[in-house]
C-alpha cells in the first residue's frame, strides 16, 4: 500500500483566499501564506565621498577579518593611526571622479539597484507576488541586517541570497555570506536561508558574457588585437590555502575564449588592485598592458569578468591608472568593455542562476 502523502502548508491553505486554514475552525485568525526572498548581495560603497564618509566605509571594510586576515595587534594600529588617517582622502578623491552625482551616489549602487528591479519583474512575472526581491551591501548601506530583518517583516519564511561575484572568493563571496549568517544568530525565529554558489560556468552568464565582447569589438574603430579579462586580486596565500578563486578566473577566460571562438592567447588574464606587502597572484593588470604595448600591441580591449557591476576598481582604476600605464608604454587605443550590469541579456542569466536555486520553494 503507498503511504500518505505529506501534507504541506500549501495544502492546507485555502486556495482563494490563502488565508484560513481548510482544517482549522470557522472563526481561526487567517494564516497569512509564508513568502519567498530572495537577497541580491553586492561588495559596498560609501554613503558620501567625504572624509568621514569614506572613513567609516574603509574602516568596516579593511577590518573584515576575511579581507584582511592579520591579527588585530598587528593590523589595526596601523590600520587606525596611519592608513585610515590618509585614504580616506585619496579614495574619496576617486569616488568623486566616478559618482553619480544626479542621485548622490555610487555606480554600484545605482546600477545594483536596477539590476535589482529587473530581477524582481522578472521574477513577479513568473511567480506573481509570492516572492519579494532585494539587495543589500556587505559594507554600507543598505546593509545586509537590515534587508534581511525587513524581508522577515514582510513575511518571508525562506530567503535565497545571492551574492553577486560570478567567482567565489573568501573576500567577497564568504564574507557577503558571514554577514547573512551574523544575522539569523541574532533572530528568534530564522528564515530558512540558502546561499547561491558560484556561477561562473552558467552558460547564460558566459553567453552574455561573451555577447559583450563581440558588440564592444564590433564598435571599435580599431579591432583590439588582444583582450585582457581583468580580475581583482587576492594575496596567493590564499590560493595555496584552498581558496578556488584564481583557478575559477582562469576557467572563466578559457570558457569566455572557447565562448567566442578564440584561438589561445587572444585573451590574456590578469589581477587588479594589489593591496599591502603580501605577494599576490599575477600578473598585475597594470604591468601586464604596459608589456603588451612594449611588446608592440597597440590595440587592446579590458574586461571585468569578476564583477557583477561597474564600480571604481572599473571605472577609476582600469579606465584611468591601467589605461594610462598602456598608453605611456606606446599603446595607442584602450577599449574598456564595461561589466554586465543591468543588460537585459545579464538579468536573463541572473534570474535562470535564481530559479534554479529557487527548486521547491517556489
Amino acid at each position: 500500500m503507498a503511504a500518505p502523502e505529506s501534507p504541506s502548508l500549501a495544502s492546507d491553505l485555502d486556495r482563494p483566499g490563502e488565508g484560513r486554514l481548510t482544517h482549522a475552525p470557522a472563526d481561526h485568525p487567517a494564516v497569512p501564506r509564508g513568502k519567498v526572498g530572495v537577497v541580491l548581495a553586492n561588495l559596498g560603497t560609501p554613503d558620501a565621498t567625504d572624509y568621514w564618509s569614506m572613513r567609516r566605509y574603509l574602516n568596516e571594510f579593511l577590518s573584515d577579518k576575511r579581507v584582511v586576515d592579520y591579527a588585530d595587534w598587528k593590523w589595526q594600529p596601523l590600520l587606525q593611526l596611519v592608513i585610515l588617517s590618509r585614504r580616506p582622502f585619496t579614495s574619496g578623491e576617486a569616488y568623486r571622479g566616478i559618482w553619480n552625482t544626479e542621485q548622490d551616489e555610487s555606480p554600484l549602487l545605482t546600477i545594483t539597484r536596477e539590476q535589482t528591479r529587473k530581477v524582481a519583474e522578472g521574477l513577479a512575472e513568473r511567480h506573481g507576488d509570492r516572492v519579494v526581491v532585494d539587495f543589500c551591501m556587505r559594507y554600507g548601506n543598505p546593509s545586509t541586517d537590515s534587508v534581511l530583518r525587513r524581508l522577515q517583516a514582510e513575511g518571508c519564511e525562506r530567503i535565497l541570497f545571492f551574492p553577486l561575484y560570478p567567482q567565489y572568493a573568501s573576500p567577497t563571496t564568504a564574507t557577503a555570506n558571514d554577514q547573512a549568517f551574523r544575522t539569523l544568530m541574532k533572530l528568534k525565529w530564522q528564515p530558512a536561508l540558502r546561499t547561491v554558489p558560484a556561477y561562473f560556468e552558467h552558460p547564460a552568464y558566459l553567453d552574455a558574457l561573451a555577447s559583450s565582447v563581440r558588440e564592444a569589438f564590433d564598435a571599435a574603430e580599431t579591432p583590439p588585437e588582444v583582450l585582457v579579462a581583468s580580475y581583482h586580486g587576492v594575496p596567493k596565500r590564499y590560493l595555496l590555502e584552498g581558496d578556488p578563486y584564481h583557478c575559477q578566473c582562469q576557467k572563466t577566460t578559457r570558457l569566455l575564449r572557447e565562448r567566442l571562438g578564440w584561438e589561445v592567447g587572444a585573451i590574456q588574464t590578469a589581477f587588479q588592485s594589489k593591496f599591502g606587502p603580501e605577494e599576490w597572484v599575477g600578473p598585475a593588470t597594470v604591468e601586464h598592458v604596459a608589456e603588451l604595448a612594449r611588446q608592440g600591441k597597440k590595440h587592446i580591449a579590458v574586461i571585468s569578468p569578476a564583477f557583477s557591476a561597474d564600480c571604481v576598481e572599473t571605472l577609476e582604476e582600469i579606465q584611468e591608472e591601467i589605461r594610462d600605464s598602456f598608453l605611456e608604454a606606446g599603446g595607442e587605443t584602450f577599449t574598456y568593455i564595461p561589466c554586465l550590469n543591468a543588460r537585459d541579456d545579464h538579468v536573463d542569466a541572473l534570474l535562470s542562476v535564481i530559479e534554479n536555486e529557487l527548486g521547491g520553494w517556489v
